[in-house]
């Protein structure tokens, strides 16, 4: 059984990382980057301690286009090795690492021109191929295919195949972004690093020149503390220069946030077993897959706005289906829409500010030290987040004599080991339980063999079996399980982090709250009070995202999901 993240352990980890021992590195920032170096530390034996200002992947990596690629577009600038090297993070995360989370996916590259484009694209996919197979190991994913225009109609019947004489169907892989954060910390935790979500990082402490821990906030109880730690990683995407400031210099990095903008139609809307790439004149555009809905997008445009709130205006949603009905057959309109979702990139200037002291570029990301002491880490992509996590981890032990290497390419992730075995009892569990093969997938997909731990849950409650009522896609247990070994501490956790109802069906789960609030309120001993304010946060955020969508700027949808944010009601610690 793996260890339960809860209220408590919070509370103990809180307590580890603020205790006379100290750490040996203190990693600010809870998406992927910072979980991942969290992680690359634990397995090198060091004492680590991450905290996040608010749940765990809240900030750009919950809002990604959710693939796991090596990046066509960087071809087209002749980068053959970040190709390569995020290819390889890709093939060894769908092999090795995590099969049960990132999953392969087909796309279609529409082409309109029969003789140079076909040559042109054809060429560029076949590099892509080339640079997945250069590995001792079997290729992780198949060659690409030159389609036809029936090959077309019978991968995607709803394209208009007047505007594409054939296509190239090449492949690239799927994950839940969210879930791949949160895998990848409990796999941390498991490894001795200690976890705190909801902890602001108020101060950098110093001795001296050198950055020797925080001043941090338990944003849950109000208390403030400080923990000690001989080097601080900072993982903070769009957040980065803000970090940087509370160790009073101005050196670092420089970081643009660019914002991305995705809508989710029902998967019954378009007829398609492939998902699409379109070129944009401003971005590439994704039609992707997913397992009940198709999620379409992104934008790319600067953002000006206060950092924790980014949100869809009018016109974003109207260039994102404008751009998709350019190659459907029906065109989507705004009534086909069941979710949208807006999150920040951090785009890295070049150069650094001035007053840094070293410097590590290493082709997307940027390693630099401000000052002694403290590391900060930006740029990067969610496919090639372990690379990034062991360079920040090297560059902070730069000055330690013979430094215990990075081993996190041999270390599966929670869910991976034993997939096999437990897969080969889905049998059992859909004759015991009733649950269909699409759900055993389901949930093999987001557990792996953890599912083992649910089914102990639903042993010892059977009504847990069950799925929800008004979001039949999730079993009780899935609600049961996030509240008890998922580290839960608000309703907004379990619908925008652990489930993504939020966005998956058309009301946000409104309908299943009663049944979700019974279930998570029990598990963390809830009273009525508490669960109202809890539904009553959910529901504000929930409608302010759709609302912001009629707005016509960012300033005003900002403003307008900044209000409708308030403060989480408060929970009493743990002790």
């Amino acid at each position: 059984m793996t260890e339960a993240m809860t209220q408590e352990s919070r509370t103990q980890a809180l307590d580890a990382m603020c205790d006379d021992e100290g750490l040996d590195i203190l990693v600010i920032g809870g998406g992927i980057t910072g979980v991942g170096a969290a992680l690359d530390a634990a397995t090198r034996g060091l004492r680590v301690g991450i905290v996040e200002a608010e749940d765990w992947a809240s900030g750009t990596s919950q809002w990604s286009s959710k693939l796991v690629h090596g990046g066509l577009r960087y071809l087209q600038m002749l980068d053959f090795a970040l190709v390569h090297e995020a290819l390889t993070e890709r093939d060894l995360l769908l092999r090795d690492l995590a099969p049960h989370l990132v999953k392969p996916v087909s796309f279609l590259f529409p082409l309109e021109h029969r003789v140079w484009q076909r040559a042109y694209v054809g060429a560029g996919v076949a590099l892509y191929d080339v640079l997945a197979s250069l590995s001792a190991r079997k290729r992780a994913m198949p060659l690409h295919r030159h389609v036809l225009r029936n090959g077309i109609s019978r991968l995607f019947p709803d394209v208009r195949t007047d505007r594409a004489i054939g296509a190239i169907r090449y492949w690239d892989a799927a994950v839940d972004d969210a879930r791949l954060v949160l895998t990848v910390l409990r796999t941390a935790v498991s490894y001795g690093a200690h976890a705190a979500a909801r902890v602001q990082v108020l101060e950098l402490t110093r001795d001296g020149g050198r950055v020797t821990g925080a001043i941090v906030e338990d944003r849950e109880t109000g208390e403030r503390r400080t923990i000690r730690a001989r080097s601080v990683i900072s993982a903070a995407g769009v957040w980065t220069e803000e970090v940087e400031g509370l160790a009073g210099t101005d050196g670092g990095l420089r970081v643009l946030a660019s914002k991305g903008v995705h809508i989710v139609v029902p998967r019954e809307r378009l007829h398609g077993d492939a998902g699409l790439i379109l070129q944009t004149d401003r971005s590439v555009l994704f039609i992707i897959p997913w397992s009940r809905y198709w999620i379409i997008g992104t934008t790319d445009t600067p953002w000006t706005e206060g950092l924790r709130h980014p949100a869809a205006t009018s016109a974003d949603i109207d260039y994102v289906l404008a751009q998709a009905n350019t190659v459907l057959r029906t065109p989507l309109t705004r009534e086909d829409i069941i979710g949208v979702f807006a999150g920040l990139r951090p785009l890295l200037q070049p150069g650094t500010k001035g007053g840094t002291t070293s410097t590590k570029v290493s082709r997307e990301h940027t390693v630099a030290s401000p000052v002694p002491g403290l590391t900060v880490i930006a740029g990067g992509k969610l496919t090639t987040y372990r690379v990034m996590a062991a360079d920040a981890v090297d560059f902070a032990l730069r000055d330690v004599p013979e430094p215990p290497p990075s081993v996190t390419d041999t270390i599966p992730l929670l869910g991976a080991v034993g997939l096999g075995a437990i897969r080969n009892r889905a049998r059992h569990y859909r004759r015991a339980y009733g649950w269909s093969q699409p759900m055993m997938e389901h949930l093999f997909h987001r557990y792996g063999s953890m599912v083992e731990e649910l089914v102990a849950r639903v042993e010892e409650q059977p009504d847990l079996a069950r799925p929800l009522e008004h979001a039949p896609d999730y079993l009780r247990v899935e609600i049961a399980y996030a509240a008890s070994h998922e580290g839960v501490l608000h309703l907004t956790d379990v619908m925008l982090h652990r489930t993504r109802l939020v966005y998956e069906i058309r009301d946000g789960g409104r309908a299943a709250l009663p049944e979700i609030l019974a279930i998570v309120g029990d598990t963390l001993g809830w009273d009525a009070e508490r669960r109202a304010a809890e539904a009553a946060a959910y529901e504000r955020l929930h409608d302010a995202v759709w609302e912001a969508t009629t707005m016509p700027d960012d300033a005003s949808a900002e403003r307008h999901l900044r209000e409708a944010d308030r403060p989480h009601p408060p929970v009493d610690a743990v002790r």
